[in-house]
């Protein structure tokens, strides 16, 4: 990845000795509670959020002869503690430890995407506001099929990208889980009581009925929240690829000075922002299948879903985060060709303007939909070269007698898109405000 889309905040909050600050973050917390319902000393409880320091190097030697992280990993701090060391980890189990940890690091980690989210929302909402009334040509299976503007394209992908935000909060609320309940969830060493008071300190909730884990389907939806934002931003990527082809030519990928497009063909420009987008959004959604395959583990548990989780929550919350500040670049250098735009709607000799031509034979002329629709498609599929639907229809026997030039100026000015875009636009302002 190019260094201006490095992503240091989930890099950081991802990296090993992260991930055992946050073990000792619930570990100093069980200990403070359990001293405070005097379970252990409470001169051991202060030793321990004092003395406690991380050793990676000592971990990575203990882990070796153990062939267990967390042993590894108490034993080291145990060992930063001295005597009173004995009492970390009292009553726990390692999943109790992993688990809450893990929530506590997934809940920062969509912080920092929800940064980049709302960064965004106000780049799409301005470039819509801009070009809410920049005309366009609307597409359907790639082919022309009706007028809208380009604010009014922005805005679908702003609404959408508002839904997968709410998406997101929903699937960060479902992670603020802590999990305390012991070996098979039943709280035989450690009591409700303790894991509640646990719980409140954290900032987060107890899991109703754990297994020997914080069950996967929220560690699922956590991811699925991801990949439905990366699809959101391959759908735009997608888009702006297509508007940049050739014979397109609507829109164009911003480009330094010193920037090549091919080895071998010095012209070339490629919409290689919007093509990363597009390829790491493929990676985020084959991590949510992965996800999805971790719900079902075997009785109270096992750890088939572990091995991957050390790779599918760090890199599906890297990718979408590099994704986001991507697309936000993207958009901010983005050339958006309002003239080429306009020049397009008048492709196909005007043909983006046929189902109001069919609406007027029928609202205004009282034809049958049947008869109406015939004869506005003997005429768009009898267009010569450079020949508009306009001069089409004045030639035409057939039509003209339903026409005025004033009918023809108003279907041809885009005055009713425009109106109803606007309005539409604006109901939609006023609800997101």
């Amino acid at each position: 990845m190019i260094d201006r889309y490095q992503t240091p905040e989930m890099k950081n909050l991802f990296n090993e000795i992260k991930r055992f600050e946050y073990m000792l973050v619930v570990e100093k917390a069980v200990a403070r509670v359990q001293a405070q319902h005097k379970i252990i000393p409470m001169a051991a409880a202060r030793n321990i959020i004092k003395k406690s320091q991380i050793d990676l190097e000592r971990i990575y030697e203990i882990e070796a002869q153990t062939r267990h992280d967390v042993i590894a990993f108490v034993s080291q701090i145990s060992e930063s503690v001295g005597k009173d060391g004995k009492y970390i980890h009292f009553g726990l189990t390692s999943s109790d430890v992993l688990d809450t940890a893990l929530s506590l690091q997934l809940n920062q980690a969509f912080e920092i995407l929800f940064t980049e989210v709302k960064k965004l929302k106000t780049v799409l909402r301005k470039m819509a506001r801009t070009h809410e009334a920049t005309l366009c040509a609307g597409r359907t299976h790639g082919i022309y099929a009706e007028i809208t503007t380009f604010g009014f394209k922005l805005m679908g992908f702003l609404s959408e990208l508002v839904r997968c935000e709410k998406r997101m909060i929903q699937a960060q609320h479902q992670m603020q889980i802590c999990k305390l309940s012991g070996a098979v969830g039943t709280s035989s060493s450690l009591s409700l009581e303790i894991e509640t008071a646990v719980a409140r300190e954290l900032k987060l909730q107890v899991e109703a009925f754990a297994t020997q884990v914080i069950p996967r389907d929220r560690h699922a939806e956590a991811v699925m929240s991801l990949a439905l934002t990366a699809s959101c931003l391959e759908r735009l990527a997608l888009e702006l690829r297509h508007l940049q082809r050739t014979e397109v030519n609507e829109v164009v990928e911003g480009f330094s000075p010193l920037q090549k497009g091919s080895s071998a063909m010095p012209h070339k420009k490629n919409p290689i922002s919007a093509e990363n987008i597009t390829g790491l959004s493929r990676l985020i959604k084959g991590y949510a299948w992965t996800a999805l395959e971790n719900i079902p583990l075997w009785h109270e548990r096992d750890i088939s879903h572990s091995s991957n989780e050390r790779v599918i929550f760090q890199d599906a919350f890297t990718a979408l985060h590099y994704c986001l500040r991507r697309m936000i670049e993207l958009l901010e250098k983005l050339q958006v060709n309002t003239q080429v735009m306009e020049k397009n709607t008048h492709k196909m000799g005007g043909v983006l303007y046929s189902s109001h031509l069919l609406n007027h034979l029928v609202g205004q002329h009282n034809l049958s939909r049947e008869k109406a629709y015939q004869l506005i498609q003997d005429a768009a599929f009898g267009l010569q070269d450079g020949e508009s639907m306009q001069d089409k229809i004045f030639k035409s026997k057939a039509l003209k007698k339903y026409f005025k030039p004033q009918d023809i100026e108003n279907i041809f000015s885009g005055i009713k898109h425009l109106n109803s875009i606007q309005q539409r636009i604006k109901k939609y302002e006023k609800n997101l405000a």
